[in-house]
């Protein structure tokens, strides 16, 4: 059975909705559940992923906010936390490690955090049993994605292409893959561009697919109600986990 992550805004448009929100999401098709940490300046995103963050933000989203949804959600889907390093700096990683651990988070995504300077903490994360999230992308050498992968936890994030999030744009993944698999027992889910149109593609030959963009558009559609928000996003889970396993 091939997985799906999916990412969510946390505290966009509210906390409450976010666990409601995280809690359908499991019980359609999620297996792992990407919170995401609203963040200034998201490099990696793409627009969709930038505006929920501002959002958010403007609403006053504080870190406590992720906390509290953590503690909610954690005991009933498979729970990481997504954000940009400085999120995580600025509320000490000596401290928060422990904390994730024992609110029962299993991993962080960081993108800005090159893996030479996620050694510095490998016996943090090591030592609580959080996983940080290995990246790989297509302008990786085979050298490098040898070094990356080898001491992977969890999952490999497999960049579908050099770029932002959600923009769509099409890649061969399939020599990328092999190359990596040669290397790594870790499952590899495929993230960037992915939505039920594209899954069923993305997913040949990997173990997953990381979803986001897709879910925050209907996030942000104010044409909706919360419930209804929460229903489409069920459903777009629902379609997306049938897909990539048909």
């Amino acid at each position: 059975m091939k997985k799906l992550v999916a990412y969510i805004t946390s505290g966009y448009p509210e906390k409450s909705f976010s666990i409601d929100l995280a809690l359908a999401l499991g019980q359609n098709g999620v297996d792992t559940l990407e919170l995401g940490v609203p963040f200034s300046d998201p490099v990696a995103d793409g627009p969709l992923i930038e505006k929920a963050n501002h959002k958010a933000l403007e609403l006053g989203f504080k870190f406590s906010h992720l906390l509290e949804i953590s503690k909610a959600v954690a005991p009933h889907v498979d729970t990481l936390w997504m954000g940009y390093f400085n999120s995580f700096y600025q509320q000490n990683m000596d401290k928060l490690i422990p904390l994730a651990k024992e609110i029962g988070i299993n991993g962080l995504i960081i993108p800005d955090l090159p893996y030479e300077e996620a050694l510095a903490y490998k016996k943090l994360f090591e030592g609580n049993t959080v996983a940080n999230i290995s990246f790989v992308s297509p302008t990786d050498s085979e050298e490098r994605i040898k070094e990356i992968v080898t001491a992977s936890q969890k999952f490999i994030y497999m960049v579908a292409y050099a770029g932002i999030t959600g923009s769509g744009v099409a890649e061969d993944l399939q020599p990328f893959l092999e190359s990596t698999k040669k290397y790594t027992k870790t499952p590899v889910y495929v993230g960037f561009g992915v939505n039920e149109k594209t899954a069923k593609d993305k997913v040949k030959g990997a173990d997953g697919v990381i979803v986001g963009s897709a879910f925050v558009n209907i996030l942000l559609n104010d044409a909706l109600n919360y419930s209804q928000k929460i229903t489409e996003c069920s459903k777009l889970a629902s379609i997306i986990k049938n897909e990539i396993n048909s």
